[in-house]
């Protein structure tokens, strides 16, 4: 166990549950000893983590859309949470370009729903609500962005969420500051996220899946393109600090968190291809990948986080190298796509992987208190 056992028995209700990181989240808190429900609505992609692990049959499933402010509202008072993870949101950028509308109505208006019904919670309830790196002005310079950050966004997904931080403070301000309201609230913000189970459309690692599981190379827009990879497990593990910290101590009521990699984490696509392509088995880069020319929608060059804050405040940090981000990634996909082994067994196998990493690192949240 970890998190000091704090979700050991708790009733945790999860918007999203279905994407890939809502899986992983579902998985972790499964295995934590919680009672988790799920509301989303759909199951996002085929194949999906979600349903090669079998997790409809093991939660509390619902499938709805956060936009249904009264389906929203009857599902948290009959389950009645302890923790709530809003993950729920339209979450490729290309998208957003195709149908702005629902974007917009799906991240700022659902997030607004989720908030909303939390106004009435009569009970005492710690609240995450997720949003992303991308609520920031990206200005493109060089050092990370902190909290206190100008949000912002030259398109629609990353107007969108930092409406949806806005949104977060204002309800925060208006109806759960100070201490006669049960609900402490507090956001999350997190990058790109790499990790076994991810099919979602234009994201890098699942268009190589796809790519060489048809014997293609994958084509690619910007080869020298930076990133800052972190395995989907590390930004949960802020999610489940945070979650934890607040539950304890309304310190951190109403504040916002980075959670990001290491530094040392930034790498081209070009070095994250060929170090997943040499996992899968591809004897060269030319069996990898090809260059295109077509950039069909607007992508920033730079943009990369300040942790500092989620140090000083939760004593959190980063658990694994780049190097370790990357095998477990390849080594999930070699082995549930290539290999057919249980997606839930490798996924579970993973997350005592990471916790026993954290563990030899004195990582606090992975330690018993």
């Amino acid at each position: 166990m970890s998190f000091n056992n704090i979700f050991s028995g708790a009733r945790v209700l999860i918007t999203g549950h279905t994407g890939f990181k809502g899986a992983w989240l579902t998985t972790w808190l499964m295995s934590l000893g919680a009672t988790v429900c799920g509301y989303s609505r759909e199951i996002p992609t085929k194949p999906s983590l979600f349903e090669l692990a079998g997790l409809a049959g093991q939660i509390e499933h619902h499938i709805g859309d956060i936009r249904d402010l009264e389906q929203l509202r009857e599902t948290v008072k009959a389950f009645r949470p302890d923790f709530v993870f809003h993950l729920a949101a339209q979450a490729i950028v290309s998208t957003s370009y195709q149908n702005p509308i629902d974007t917009i109505t799906s991240n700022v208006t659902g997030t607004a729903h989720v908030l909303e019904v939390l106004r009435a919670v009569d009970w005492p309830c710690t609240a995450i609500i997720i949003t992303s790196d991308k609520c920031y002005d990206n200005v493109e310079w060089v050092w990370g962005y902190r909290e206190t950050d100008a949000l912002g966004g030259k398109d629609i997904y990353s107007g969108s969420k930092g409406a949806a931080e806005l949104i977060a403070k204002s309800y925060y301000h208006s109806f759960f500051k100070g201490k006669e309201h049960p609900v402490r609230l507090a956001m999350a913000r997190a990058g790109n996220v790499i990790g076994g189970g991810d099919w979602a459309a234009d994201r890098i690692v699942a268009d190589c899946i796809r790519a060489w599981q048809d014997g293609r190379t994958v084509e690619i827009r910007s080869p020298a393109a930076t990133r800052p990879w972190q395995h989907v497990l590390e930004p949960l593990s802020g999610y489940l600090t945070l979650a934890a910290a607040l539950a304890t101590s309304d310190k951190h009521n109403g504040e916002a968190y980075n959670f990001g990699p290491r530094a040392e984490q930034n790498r081209t696509v070009v070095d994250l291809i060929g170090d997943l392509g040499q996992i899968w088995g591809l004897r060269s880069q030319a069996e990898a990948y090809t260059t295109t020319g077509n950039i069909p929608f607007h992508e920033a060059s730079l943009l990369k986080l300040n942790c500092d804050k989620a140090l000083l405040d939760l004593n959190w940090e980063a658990n694994l190298q780049y190097g370790e981000c990357v095998s477990m990634t390849g080594s999930w996909y070699r082995r549930v796509v290539k290999d057919a082994a249980d997606a839930l067994t490798v996924t579970l196998e993973q997350i005592a992987e990471f916790s026993a990493a954290a563990r030899d690192r004195r990582r606090v949240w992975s330690l018993e208190q």
